[in-house]
């Protein structure tokens, strides 16, 4: 049954005609960043992934509590603050997922003994949440001028009882899906940085979802160019 569910498997792709990221066969929802909103945090972003929105801010490098101190890299903290009401187990769950990407990839060597904290504020969860908080760290990180070896996106993946992958899937769709599989990936080699898996699928279903999430992370890196050039260009 399940080699069956594989071959039917199929990626859904959204009618939609917003201009963004998306081309002939990705089925991303539409995508919005502003970089540099903020007036005290040495970077900061804006990421919106259809209704899905996180704000982001980053401190440092700067001081760093002697309790924190490492002596041969900087000390990256993330804070993931909800909607309403205080930080729950999901919070702090997604804040240790999101810490490890961004460890992964900031080049913490060049400012040991210093302290590089993320900050991020959900405004709208709509779906694919965690991927929507990855593309806001990574762009706060570019605005506050942070070192890294690579630039890094979210991409979420669900599975439905058919076995249909449905990309960059809404709330509704991750409700009613049998497993949700979220990547975090990076821009020079499409390496697997993160992942975090929920519900039942077979090794193939995953290995399909990876493979489909690395496709569509050339789209968000893309988006991403463009939201810089845009941003930088002299015109």
């Amino acid at each position: 049954m399940e080699a069956a569910m594989q071959n039917e498997a199929k990626i859904c792709a959204e009618s939609k005609t917003e201009s963004g990221p998306r081309g002939p066969g990705c089925s991303l929802r539409h995508f919005a960043c502003e970089q540099n909103l903020l007036s005290r945090p040495d970077g900061s972003a804006s990421f919106l992934q259809g209704d899905t929105s996180v704000l982001a801010g980053v401190y440092g490098p700067a001081e760093v509590k002697v309790s924190k101190e490492i002596f041969n890299k900087a000390t990256l903290e993330v804070i993931l603050r909800p909607k309403t009401g205080l930080p729950g187990v999901a919070e702090k769950s997604r804040e240790r997922l999101i810490r490890n990407t961004c460890e992964a990839v900031v080049l913490g060597a060049l400012h040991p003994r210093t302290s590089i904290t993320v900050v991020l504020q959900v405004v709208s969860d709509a779906g694919s949440l965690l991927a929507c908080c990855l593309n806001a760290a990574c762009m706060a990180l570019v605005d506050a001028g942070v070192p890294m070896r690579a630039l890094f996106c979210g991409v979420t993946c669900a599975l439905d009882s058919g076995g249909t992958l449905m990309l960059d899937p809404t709330a509704k769709q991750e409700k009613e899906a049998r497993a949700v599989l979220t990547f975090a990936l990076d821009s020079v080699e499409r390496k697997l940085l993160m992942s975090t898996t929920k519900g039942l699928y077979s090794d193939a279903e995953l290995q399909q979802c990876l493979a489909a999430a690395q496709t569509a992370s050339q789209h968000v890196f893309r988006f991403y160019r463009e939201s810089l050039q845009r941003r930088y260009s002299k015109s």
